[in-house]
């Protein structure tokens, strides 16, 4: 097992925020697949996107790399690439067809509490009470922000919701509990799993959507951003993170993506931001920067600030 210890002290603590913000440039880019799709991709075509987001990527970090799984990576690779990529962008696409998309966020925002429970299964992390329950702050402030009135609930895809984020939070803690493989590096390691995901997605896409259809230059650059930036680029950052951070932390960067996708519907799109809406994008903020600290810090940094306007105003 080969996990990444994070320094302590205020190195360490600058150290923990740089990785934390690379990190979260992965569930920022994913934020922007909801805009992008609609504006600029064929209309029904989830997993013909989601093959051509992964396997291209995959295979040109393949060729680039020239490196190959050795030993147990195999089959670690293969199991990575399918939680991670293809399994989780599979049933994502078929609770967007299935559902509205202010159900399918807020059942995957559940993925915190999920990741901190198997943590403590598979990691021996004991979740604690302050984390849990931004966890759960987490997933209300998702829910505010894009549950509308009367959502229609669908069995089946309420139930690829749970398994999308199950799926990612097993990847997540696995990851964290192998680690990476010393004889090849992070691009690597990303390439592997970007292949297998791939893999599993474009021959499904052939059986349930047909041959590809015609592409205009929209849909190409579409394309090209989410294969590099929302794939590429986001994921290595991503497993970087997680094998830098703590497990539990990291996973509340997730809730950014539907909260990107939000604001972007309102910056670009014109869509209505509600008062409502506004309260779960604040809390789902104060959700995921909460989980980054400890109970302890934040009350040094309320205290920090206090005694500085106290200061100030003598």
């Amino acid at each position: 097992m080969n996990q990444a210890v994070v320094p302590t002290g205020a190195d360490g603590a600058m150290g923990t925020a740089a990785w934390t913000a690379l990190a979260a440039v992965a569930p920022i880019s994913w934020g922007t697949t909801y805009l992008v799709t609609t504006e600029f991709l064929p209309p029904d075509r989830p997993l013909l996107s989601g093959a051509l987001r992964t396997l291209p990527a995959g295979l040109a970090v393949l060729s680039f790399t020239c490196a190959l799984p050795r030993g147990r990576w195999w089959w670690r690779a293969a199991v990575l690439g399918l939680l991670n990529v293809g399994a989780f962008n599979g049933l994502l696409f078929v609770a967007a067809y299935r559902l509205p998309g202010g159900v399918a966020a807020t059942v995957i925002s559940m993925q915190p509490l999920l990741v901190a429970g198997l943590a403590m299964v598979l990691l021996g992390e004991r979740p604690t009470g302050w984390r849990l329950g931004w966890g759960v702050a987490g997933v209300a402030g998702v829910a505010l922000m894009v549950l509308r009135g009367g959502a229609s609930f669908d069995v089946l895809g309420v139930g690829a919701s749970v398994a999308a984020a199950v799926s990612m939070a097993t990847g997540i803690v696995l990851t964290k509990r192998w680690g990476q493989p010393d004889s090849a590096g992070l691009l690597s390691f990303t390439g592997w799993q970007l292949t297998v995901g791939g893999l599993l997605l474009a021959p499904l896409a052939v059986i349930v959507e047909g041959a590809l259809p015609a592409l205009d230059t929209a849909a190409v650059g579409g394309y090209v951003w989410l294969a590099i930036v929302g794939t590429l680029v986001a994921y290595m950052l991503w497993f970087q993170g997680v094998g830098r951070l703590p497990v539990a932390a990291v996973s509340f960067l997730v809730l950014l993506s539907p909260v990107v996708a939000t604001a972007l519907g309102w910056l670009v799109l014109g869509q209505r931001l509600t008062a409502l809406q506004a309260v779960g994008f604040a809390v789902a903020m104060v959700s995921i920067l909460a989980a980054q600290l400890t109970p302890q810090a934040v009350r040094g940094l309320l205290s920090s600030t206090l005694w500085t306007g106290h200061s100030a105003t003598r």
